[in-house]
């Protein structure tokens, strides 16, 4: 893996279309917060037959000179680049934890941009208990590369994506993660989302904190139709953990499929840890 990563990725292998059949919609991948665009690297080979764009989220990535804009601003900032990127027609958005609330905002402020939405760990309620405790642990040893590797260790990455995850983690400033995480940790429904029409698969891992299913459930709520899930087994950044079922989910979904690997969300209380 490298942190000097493309944000476009040409589709490598031909579709053949028909006056019937469309050239597959492009597809664009929303990174985590204290990772950047490369930790999508793992599903490039699912994507060979489109366009795949993996933007810079501000504050982050080759962005990190910028500050950290709010939710609103970001989900503006990232239409216009796939406006600019993919040309204004839909596209299937993913996001994982920052990228996924991320994908949610930019669902609700700009709902004909988007044809179907994956989201992965997206927390929309409040996080407490000991998530938002490792968090300020995080900001007061920000700088330590121990606390990095210990981190990689804990969210289950493989030995290849420890180094990029600490220098990038390191490459990030304080200030954009305090407030970046203030806001996310804060919890809450992006407004007009339970109007957005498009596709959505919302995912959990099943070992990420519990404030994960709550955000399920909650979504679940506002937006009926959406499909919720829990990715046996996982850990929160878990399409680098385990890209083999993260890919086979992915083409199941752009394909118009909900893999059958994934289990139903089970009621509040059930299966994820505090």
């Amino acid at each position: 893996m490298t942190i000097h990563f493309s944000e476009l990725h040409p589709a490598s292998v031909s579709s053949p279309t028909t006056a019937d059949a469309a050239a597959p919609r492009p597809v664009v991948l929303l990174h985590g917060g204290n990772v950047a665009n490369w930790m999508w690297e793992p599903q490039l080979p699912a994507l060979t037959d489109r366009l795949a764009i993996t933007p810079h989220l501000p504050g982050f990535g080759a962005r990190t000179a910028e500050p950290w804009p709010g939710l609103p601003a970001a989900a503006d900032d990232i239409a216009a680049r796939i406006r600019s990127l993919a040309g204004g027609d839909p596209v299937d958005l993913v996001g994982l934890s920052l990228g996924g609330v991320l994908a949610l905002h930019l669902a609700a402020r700009h709902p004909d941009l988007v044809a179907s939405v994956l989201t992965s760990g997206a927390a929309v309620e409040r996080v407490g208990g000991m998530a938002r405790a490792t968090s300020a642990l995080q900001l007061a040893l920000w700088e330590q590369r121990w606390f990095w590797k210990a981190q990689a260790v804990a969210f289950g990455l493989p030995e290849d994506s420890h180094e990029p995850y600490v220098e990038h983690g390191l490459s990030v400033r304080r200030e954009t993660a305090r407030a970046m995480l203030a806001e996310v940790y804060a919890g809450g429904v992006p407004s007009g989302l339970g109007a957005v029409r498009a596709r959505m698969l919302l995912v959990a891992g099943e070992r990420e904190p519990r404030v994960m299913r709550r955000s399920l459930e909650t979504l679940r709520r506002t937006v009926p139709h959406a499909a919720t899930r829990i990715a046996p087994g996982m850990h929160h950044i878990w399409n680098v953990e385990d890209a083999a079922h993260w890919n086979e989910m992915l083409r199941d979904w752009l394909d118009g499929h909900v893999h059958d690997w994934l289990a139903p969300a089970e009621p509040r209380g059930a299966g994820l840890r505090d």
